[in-house]
């Protein structure tokens, strides 16, 4: 059993493969937090916790004057909000008379022998080999009506215990939710690290790691998507853990919009970290019968170390948030013709690109922006969907047909959530824009942002998306999503429900998501939002892979998608070649070491393939040729990071089949000096007992030689220089 309740004491412990997470109904009906870490047999670890008198430290009235009984130092699963405990709270309420506490104590428990879906939302869900269960423990908040649900699943294969909450308001007037996070791990002792990932438009997911202290460690986005600046995905672990080896927890929201992750020391050094929606610009009024879902938060534990770790995370974003056709399909290498063209293209530039492309093997071509409406630069038509067939010379379905005619599929960009001022949609329904009535809105890239809360809205693009997918074999679509959202406001909800808006937004798009990919099963869908913007496991429920960033310089790539790799499978990354000198950066990298680079994630190219050499156009052949040999590794193995950018004159990275008879590892060469000194590179994932040939050098070794003593390269010449090296399970 993966849940083992003890009922005569009320202890609730939630078993993985490797890790348990305990926890215990105290006396006064507080639910205390008593363990999580390695796997442990099920009895009670409340003795961990330490009671005494601390001052400034009040006793709730059941406590009968015991000081050494407070809320403000106990460990706790939802930490309650205005009655003593001054430190991050979970659940945030105002009542009808204007007071805001919030006591939740336990009622009951019940078991689902099944994962437990969210309503509206994405969430792990089960599958017929790893069906999960499901502990669902029901609190009270003490002076009022309203009821908690902690929504527990477990995974017990993929060593993952998935966390949420369900508020309910049973009285007979309104509550409004001030805060309303998903989770809250209490640690009572030990020093801790926060592992964050950083970084802005074209630089995303830049590791952080901090050490946890007296003073809050917070990051979030209030930009109405999880950003290109903080990611939903923290690390905490102990200061020694590497990548083999020590206790790390990884905590990974489900969700695509304002979201706040903070961790903090309180005065008897224990560590609280929360995660959730982001409290602020959030106020949601439950009417009596009304219920709130929070987004779920996944919990995994390794006590081997990071890559552990990401194996995990892998595995069960992998097969348990991915879906349809293309979670496992082999994905089409294609070619983006973006940075080929922008905005300057027609019928005849696009199959020129294209009729060379089939001829190198790439296997899908993507109309990118500039084909609907009035639309040869970023400043007008969006929302106009409706093809532009005098700039394209005939409609889409002709020039789908001869992309198939060719071998190729075809893919579409849209951007569906974005309107532009200078649109007829816009000139029909202004107020379908978010901006506040009597203020110039803030724009960004001349755009403004549709109110996806609204239903006659995704009505309207569902209808137009439905439209253009029903009349031209469209085989993928890339979802495109631009700015950031303010000026927030609703002509819709009541002026004092305008605190909802955001969570709406995001509920909104998940159903047209949702909607459309009913509608259209086969179809493969990228995430995108200026590249990494979105890059979320509430996006990849939807769109099995997600544009990574709009940077493509190879180089900058490495720490990028470094960053990406500690929570996303590499499935989910897509990755292009693209042209030097690079458009963002000015380097020029070797056409090899470019697609080495990409070869890391959902492959593709983002050039004119009429504008690269004759040598060039063969590589492209090999490189297909190498990417579709190696899919297996780079899209169902285990990878594993064996260097930190920084660290050394190279980046190196190696995925493992998951029956370990095959591996590959890539180097790319980063920085060089004068009498360079031989390069090592640590080899990770091989069965000791069995033997492997390594490609680079032939030699048959068993896989602990490998494991343990690694590899030995000669010099590499070349600036930006990159080599795959292959090892192959021998006899």
């Amino acid at each position: 059993m993966a849940i083992v309740i003890n009922e005569k004491q009320n202890i609730f412990t939630l078993q993985t493969q490797s890790s348990t997470y305990q926890m215990e109904v105290d006396s006064k009906g507080v639910l205390l937090h008593t363990y999580y870490g390695k796997h442990v047999h099920p009895e009670s670890l409340a003795h961990l916790i330490y009671q005494s008198d601390v001052g400034f430290s009040g006793n709730p009235p059941e406590a009968n004057g015991d000081r050494s009984y407070s809320l403000d130092c106990l460990p706790q699963e939802i930490p309650s909000s205005g009655v003593g405990d001054y430190r991050e709270d979970m659940v945030r309420l105002t009542h009808a008379d204007g007071s805001t506490a919030a006591d939740f104590r336990f009622v009951s428990y019940e078991i689902l022998n099944h994962a437990c879906p969210l309503p509206g939302m994405p969430a792990v869900y089960a599958t017929k080999e790893e069906p999960g269960e499901t502990l669902i423990v029901t609190m009270r908040e003490t002076a009022s009506q309203v009821m908690v649900k902690l929504i527990y699943g477990v995974f017990e294969k993929q060593n993952v215990i998935t966390r949420s909450v369900r508020i309910e308001n049973h009285g007979k007037t309104p509550v409004v939710l001030e805060k309303a996070l998903s989770c809250s791990l209490d640690f009572q002792f030990g020093k801790y690290d926060m592992i964050y990932f950083a970084g802005r438009h074209a630089m995303e997911r830049t590791m952080e790691r901090t050490p946890v202290g007296r003073a809050k460690l917070s990051i979030g986005s209030l930009r109405g998507t999880s950003s290109h600046q903080y990611n939903p995905a923290v690390v905490l672990c102990r200061p020694e853990t590497t990548e083999e080896s020590g206790d790390c927890y990884g905590m990974c929201l489900v969700y695509s919009g304002n979201f706040e992750m903070s961790a903090q020391k309180d005065q008897r050094g224990q560590t609280r970290a929360v995660m959730g929606i982001h409290p602020d610009w959030f106020r949601f009024t439950l009417e009596p019968g009304d219920t709130f879902d929070t987004p779920q938060v996944i919990l995994s534990f390794s006590p081997n170390g990071l890559s552990q770790l990401s194996h995990q995370y892998h595995d069960i974003i992998r097969e348990h948030i991915c879906r349809g056709k293309y979670q496992h399909t082999p994905r089409p290498v294609l070619i983006n013709n973006w940075e080929a063209t922008y905005f300057d293209f027609n019928k005849e530039k696009i199959l020129h690109i294209a009729q060379q492309a089939a001829q190198l093997g790439i296997e899908m071509l993507v109309l990118d922006d500039g084909w609907f409406g009035k639309r040869d630069d970023d400043n007008s038509g969006l929302g106009d969907w409706f093809v532009n067939e005098a700039k394209m010379g005939g409609s889409l379905r002709q020039l789908g047909e001869e992309l198939h005619q060719l071998g190729m599929k075809f893919g579409l960009w849209f951007e569906p959530e974005m309107i532009s001022e200078d649109s007829d949609l816009y000139r029909a329904h202004p107020d379908w824009a978010i901006q506040i009535p009597g203020r110039e809105p803030t724009r960004a890239r001349n755009q403004l942002v549709l109110d996806m809360s609204r239903k006659e809205i995704r009505e309207y693009l569902l209808e137009r998306l439905t439209d253009i997918l029903s009349h031209a074999p469209i085989d993928y679509v890339k979802w495109d999503m631009n700015r950031s959202i303010c000026d927030i406001y609703s002509h819709s909800l009541p002026t004092e429900r305008n605190g909802e808006l955001y969570h709406r937004y995001v509920l909104g798009v998940y159903e047209l998501q949702e909607n459309l990919l009913a509608r259209f099963p086969n179809l493969l869908l990228e995430g995108c939002s200026g590249g990494g913007g979105r890059f979320d496991a509430g996006m990849l429920y939807y769109s099995p892979q997600i544009w990574c960033s709009d940077n493509t310089d190879a180089i900058n790539r490495l720490s990028i998608q470094y960053g990406t790799s500690f929570f996303y499978p590499i499935s989910a990354v897509g990755a292009h070649v693209s042209a030097v000198p690079n458009h963002q950066t000015g380097r020029s990298v070797p056409f090899s070491t470019r697609g080495h680079v990409a070869m890391s994630g959902s492959f593709g190219y983002e050039l004119d393939l009429n504008k690269v050499s004759e040598e060039e156009k063969e590589m492209v052949k090999e490189q297909v040729s190498t990417f579709k040999k190696f899919y297996g590794l780079t899209h169902e193995g285990d990878y594993y990071r064996l260097t930190c950018p920084g660290e050394e004159e190279y980046m190196a990275w190696e995925f493992v089949s998951k029956d370990r008879s095959h591996a590959m590892m890539t180097l790319v060469k980063t920085d060089g000096q004068g009498n360079s000194l031989p390069v090592h590179v640590p080899v990770r994932g091989l069965d000791d007992t069995r033997k492997y040939r390594c490609s680079y050098n032939g030699l048959v070794c068993f896989g602990d030689v490998w494991n343990n003593g690694g590899l030995t390269l000669k010099t590499i010449p070349g600036e930006y220089a990159s080599l795959i090296v292959e090892w192959v399970e021998e006899g």
